[in-house]
Order: structure tokens, then C-alpha cells, then sequence
């Protein structure tokens, strides 16, 4: 029984719930980001090259199809279009992430900086000191 306490005890750590919670996150931001790279961004790529560029490929071996119009091998393509769109969606990611952990980077700096007033047992302790002095 003291394993299944050690392991809830584990997985009810703030940590690990944030991290949770972060992975969730992160996949929504992800089908967020490839939306918005294959719906917009690519579009646009693509009518400066003359089509989308997510279906841009470099065909290695044409699809071979016998009498009957039947596909009996499939073409071999390098899809560098996919590829390009990829590291597009990454940049994006890296980029977002890069501004939000330089956001909680500066609000914990803020927070060390900011001079911590004396505990009110502290403050009380000076009050006594101070009318002793007196």
C-alpha cells in the first residue's frame, strides 16, 4: 500500500499538475499554430511561388496504373513543401514560447527586486525595541 500513497502523493504535486495542465496547453497551441501556418501563412508563401506551399513535393517516381486505371504502386515523392510548413509551425511555437518565458522571467525579477517589508512579528519586535530605546 505504501507505493500506491507514494506514487498519489507523486501525482497530486503542484509540479506535475502544472505540467499537465502545460502539455494540454501546448498541444491545443500547436493545432493552433499549424491552422493558422496551413491556412494562412502557406496561402500567402504560395502565391509568391505559383501554389500552396505545403503541397509543393518533388516527385521521385511517377504512380504506375494498369489497364483498368487501377493505381498498383503508389508515387514516391519529397514532400519539401510539408518540410517548409513544419519548420514554419516550429518558429512560430519557439518564438511564442521564447516571449513568454521572457514574461515570467521579468515578473519573477520584479518580484526579487521588490524590498519584503518586515514580518509583522518583526515590525513588532522594532515597535518594542524603539519604545525601550526611549
Amino acid at each position: 500500500m505504501g507505493f500506491i500513497k507514494e506514487f498519489k502523493e507523486f501525482a497530486m504535486k503542484g509540479s506535475l499538475v502544472d505540467i499537465a495542465v502545460a502539455f494540454v496547453m501546448g498541444g491545443a497551441f500547436g493545432r493552433v499554430v499549424s491552422s493558422f501556418t496551413d491556412g494562412i501563412v502557406s496561402p500567402i508563401i504560395g502565391m509568391i511561388g505559383g501554389g500552396d506551399l505545403s503541397k509543393n513535393m518533388y516527385v521521385l517516381k511517377e504512380a504506375v496504373t494498369d489497364a483498368t486505371g487501377a493505381v498498383t504502386a503508389e508515387a514516391v515523392a519529397i514532400k519539401w513543401g510539408d518540410f517548409i510548413t513544419a519548420i514554419i509551425n516550429f518558429i512560430i511555437v519557439a518564438f511564442v514560447m521564447f516571449i513568454v518565458i521572457k514574461a515570467i522571467n521579468k515578473m519573477k525579477k520584479k518580484q526579487e527586486d521588490a524590498p519584503a517589508g518586515p514580518s509583522s512579528t518583526d515590525a513588532l519586535l522594532i515597535e518594542i525595541r524603539d519604545s525601550l530605546k526611549k
